[in-house]
Formats: C-alpha cells, sequence, structure tokens
C-alpha cells in the first residue's frame, strides 16, 4: 500500500490504526493516544473524544445519527488548520457527513456498540481522510449511478458521487480487524 500522507512514513491507509498510538479506555469512550505527534490539546464534546495534533484530529464516534455533526465540525476544524479554502471546506464537509453516514447507517447498521474512527491528517501536499466503520463491507461499484434516470427520483443513493466529486481521491478497502475504511484526499 501507498503511503498516506505523501512520505510521512505510513504503509497504508490503515495504519492510523495502530502506529505511533496506543488505545486506551477512559470513562466509556474508546481513543488513540498519539504518542509519535506533540499534542496540542484534548476535545470533548458529550462521549466523542476527540485528540488534536498539530497535523491530526482523531474521532472515534458512536454508531448514531447525532454523531455525523460531530464528524462535520472536526473536518471544518481540519479544512481550518490545513489552510484550505472555503470553496474546499464546503466539499470535503459535505465529503465527510456522506462517508460518516455510510459508516453508521449501512457499515454499523446504526449499533451503537459498534464505533466509527475518523482521521484527518495534513501535509504539505494534501488533507488526508480516513473513516472506518465496523461493518461487513460493500462494493462502491455495485452502487446504482445516481445520475441514471431510474434513480434520479430516489431519495438515498448520492454520497458515493458527493464524495468523489468533491475530493480528489476516493478509495475503499476492507480492514483487517474488519470493517470498511474509506479514504479520501484533498490535494493543496
Amino acid at each position: 500500500m501507498a503511503a498516506r500522507d505523501g512520505g510521512a512514513g505510513l504503509d497504508g491507509p490503515l495504519d492510523f490504526l495502530t502506529q505511533g498510538r496506543r488505545a486506551c479506555q477512559s470513562s466509556g469512550s474508546l481513543y488513540f493516544s498519539c504518542v509519535s505527534t506533540p499534542l496540542a490539546g484534548w476535545l470533548w464534546k458529550g462521549h466523542v473524544c476527540c485528540i488534536v495534533t498539530e497535523k491530526t484530529i482523531e474521532l472515534v464516534l458512536p454508531s448514531n445519527i447525532e454523531a455525523i455533526a460531530e464528524a462535520e465540525a472536526a473536518a471544518a476544524d481540519a479544512v481550518g488548520r490545513a489552510g484550505l479554502g472555503e470553496d474546499a471546506a464546503f466539499g470535503i464537509g459535505l465529503a465527510v457527513r456522506e462517508a460518516v453516514t455510510n459508516a453508521i447507517i449501512h457499515g454499523n447498521q446504526q449499533d451503537e456498540t459498534k464505533t466509527v474512527e475518523v482521521s484527518f491528517t495534513s501535509s504539505s501536499s494534501a488533507l488526508v481522510i480516513l473513516v472506518r466503520d465496523k461493518g461487513e463491507g460493500f462494493d462502491p461499484a455495485a452502487v446504482p449511478d445516481p445520475t441514471d434516470p431510474q434513480h434520479l427520483l430516489q431519495a438515498s443513493g448520492r454520497g458515493i458521487l458527493f464524495m468523489r466529486t468533491f475530493m480528489d481521491e476516493v478509495e475503499w478497502a476492507r480492514h483487517p480487524e474488519g470493517g470498511t475504511v474509506v479514504r479520501m484526499i484533498k490535494k493543496r
């Protein structure tokens, strides 16, 4: 697998779950402690824990609809820290909303015992966003084309189209421990 942030020494898009971090348990919320990057601060909002480093924001969210807004707020923060413009902020926010919504609804089936992990990593060349669910996985190629006339009036099914439209790269991979990881990149 290719390095996820332009040569930061990571082997692939799944490394945000393990490399340079250790899992911890605190007040019933799972979080990751960064040991390889200076910690800039902790953000707590309800039962969502967010670690903020100079270049990385990581969240572990419950599988409920309310968590989508937390992910979008973190995306806005990551975009601001990365110095990307307002146009990019809108598209990135929408892509993150769609990816996290898919992870909660389709991946984890809104099972609150399962979490959604979101990571925003800023480098000199791009903002890399990873969203992982704990579900059974899916084939994005099997999702019907929402621009096909027979699907135009359907109320859902446009999330992948939005992600691909607003991000420079989008790919899906199975995580070795289960679930799906969506990797989205917005280049500078």
